[in-house]
């Protein structure tokens, strides 16, 4: 089945189970003529001594249609919707006297521009969950409650990164918080995986690392680069290497200064429409280079369609002390 999917001011997408297309008004020059119960060439019959002259009615002619042409999904507004209200945890009193909404799997299918299977993608990439059949973000300050509560009794029980034990997770932590939000920081954070009949998390390194990060930023505007690295380093857990390009898409980092400083800039908080994100990109630096452009513009690149494609159409480039960089094609106001 094929559905139509936005509100009044969006412009119309039409979705598959599994892909978007933007929906355009083409004309043709040939006339378009609807005749009922017409037969194609091959559904006649092919022997010419019995062919007839055949009158068919014509119910309806057009002289243009529907052109479908795969885009991106229009993924910014789940995130946003979902931000409106962010969970944080079972005893807070925000959540009961909120007035924001909530959203089933069907509201965000009629308020979301994209097909089913990459709204559902979608809110697995941001670590969404599901808590009494609407689907909420945690608050981030939760989340790292909840993450610093796992690594915490990983260090204590002395287990492997590679192999963190569900169960005796939910046993330990479950009279601080609901096992259910264990369970999905695990599964944010962690790989699963089933060992002798028994249910195991391999911990990903770069997401936690990626995580603390955040953490440590947020609460600064620039950050001198060396200092936030020893920071960063000593709060990860033990066992982990920090490494800059844990941080592609959440943070940028400022070589002209002196001394170097690193701030945060996430992706998400970019517009979704091309030619607004170059602008906002190139508001926040008159010239990049390619390596440190690349992670804000890589989610906008259509099918088969590459960064430094993406580069030709939006910005021009030039020479800078030997590097290629690229600055905005139009004034920046």
């Amino acid at each position: 089945s094929l559905v139509i999917r936005g509100e009044k001011d969006e412009h119309a997408v039409l979705c598959s189970k599994d892909k978007t297309y933007d929906m355009k008004i083409a004309d043709t020059s040939n006339m378009l003529l609807f005749v009922p119960g017409c037969k194609t060439p091959e559904q006649l019959n092919a022997d010419l001594a019995s062919c007839n002259i055949i009158h068919s009615q014509i119910a309806g002619f057009s002289n243009n249609y529907w052109e479908l042409r795969r885009c991106r999904p229009k993924l910014k507004k789940l995130r946003k919707l979902l931000m409106e209200d962010p969970y944080d945890g079972p005893d807070s009193q925000k959540d009961q006297t909120s007035t924001f909404s909530k959203y089933t799997t069907e509201d965000l299918l009629s308020l979301i521009q994209a097909s089913e299977e990459e709204i559902l993608h979608q809110l697995q990439v941001i670590d969404a969950c599901k808590i009494e059949g609407y689907w909420r973000i945690l608050d981030f300050d939760y989340e790292m409650k909840l993450l610093n509560h796992v690594t915490q009794l990983i260090d204590s029980e002395s287990w492997p990164l590679s192999k963190v034990p569900l169960c005796a997770c939910l046993e330990e932590l479950g009279s601080l918080e609901p096992r259910e939000m264990i369970e999905h920081i695990l599964v944010s954070y962690g790989r699963k995986y089933v060992d002798a009949g028994e249910v195991f998390f391999e911990m990903r390194e770069d997401k936690i690392c990626r995580a603390i990060a955040q953490m440590l930023l947020q609460n600064a505007v620039k950050f001198n680069l060396t200092e936030f690295e020893e920071v960063w380093q000593q709060s990860v857990p033990e066992g982990m290497t920090t490494r800059l390009d844990q941080l592609q898409g959440l943070a940028l980092v400022d070589k002209s200064s002196r001394p170097e400083t690193i701030f945060l800039l996430k992706v998400e908080d970019l517009p979704e429409d091309n030619q607004e994100r170059f602008n906002s990109l190139f508001g926040i630096r008159e010239k990049w280079t390619e390596v440190d452009i690349t992670p804000y513009i890589q989610d906008l690149c259509a099918e088969k369609q590459t960064v430094g494609a993406l580069l030709t159409k939006y910005a021009r480039s030039s020479m800078l002390n030997g590097v290629k960089v690229y600055n905005s094609r139009r004034p920046i106001s």
